[in-house]
């Protein structure tokens, strides 16, 4: 059968087109393709070479396709690779056509080195199929595997944001500071609610200032969220000091209708800490 013959004679040839590629490679273009560390770029090749492997097994009539595990494997292990996701993604897909123009030489050439009455158009156009086929279901699978990457980074980040977002600062064993900065939106206003509950109850805090001097302005919505945030920490027997009430917040506060019967207000941060005698 002409495909066993194929199937052979591609994979004989799985070192000679990673030397091939690399040897052609732009290695002008950003990304893990620039690189001159020798231990990085014998690691290229072997993954270029394990495509090789993986990829012959398409002409293997025993094989059942692209959606082998260990073809997945390959390519979850491309999109997780971190140099790889400091590439350009236009220059990975780049480089996934380069190498399917490869194999469509390579099927050209086998084409040519057999005896021309046992190989027919039929067969050069079904072998270029599947590789086009094979390479187009490896960039649509390195897509999806490149976006749930780049998700749980985006994620990761916005979660350390969110954290950064509302620091709490341990002053004394049961004593803490919130020190708020910059605007706050709806969304900051409840990851603050949520976060800030949570690690007073966590670390057992008594009492817990909140400075709003570093908060330019602050809407309705925000407003309330914050004097939520004060009821939920009663609740939970955290004592709340609020310092940097600007007159425009407190203004915001009483048409809202929120009682400042139960929050101890200070002007100032330092007329707050010294009162509960932390600074002297």
């Amino acid at each position: 059968m002409p495909t066993d013959g194929l199937y052979s004679y591609i994979k004989s040839k799985t070192d000679e087109l990673t030397e091939e590629w690399y040897k052609s490679l732009d290695k002008s273009q950003d990304g893990v393709y620039s690189t001159s560390d020798p231990r990085q770029i014998e690691l290229l090749k072997d993954q270029n070479r394990a495509f090789h492997t993986l990829f012959t097994e398409l002409f293997n009539p025993t094989k059942n396709g692209i959606h082998d595990e260990e073809f997945l494997k390959w390519i979850e292990s491309i999109a997780n690779d971190r140099a790889h996701q400091r590439t350009p993604f236009n220059n990975i897909l780049s480089e996934f056509f380069r190498t399917q123009q490869q194999y469509m030489d390579l099927i050209l050439s086998y084409a040519e080195s057999v005896k021309q009455e046992s190989i027919s158009l039929k067969d050069v156009y079904r072998w270029n199929e599947i590789v086009v086929q094979g390479v187009n279901e490896v960039i649509l699978e390195f897509s999806r595997q490149n976006k749930k990457q780049s998700d749980y980074q985006l994620n990761a980040q916005k979660q350390m944001i969110d954290e950064l977002s509302s620091p709490i600062i341990q002053l004394a064993p049961k004593t803490a500071l919130l020190p708020l900065v910059g605007e706050i939106d709806t969304h900051r206003a409840k990851v603050m609610f949520d976060h800030t509950l949570q690690h007073c109850s966590e670390q057992y805090i008594h009492t817990l200032f909140i400075d709003l001097s570093g908060v330019p302005v602050i809407d309705t919505m925000v407003a309330q969220q914050i004097f939520q945030l004060i009821k939920g920490l009663k609740l939970i027997g955290v004592q709340t000091s609020l310092s940097g009430l600007r007159p425009e917040i407190a203004q915001t506060a009483v048409q809202l209708g929120i009682s400042f019967s139960d929050v101890t207000i200070h002007s100032t941060l330092a007329q707050a800490l010294e009162r509960k005698q932390l600074i002297f």
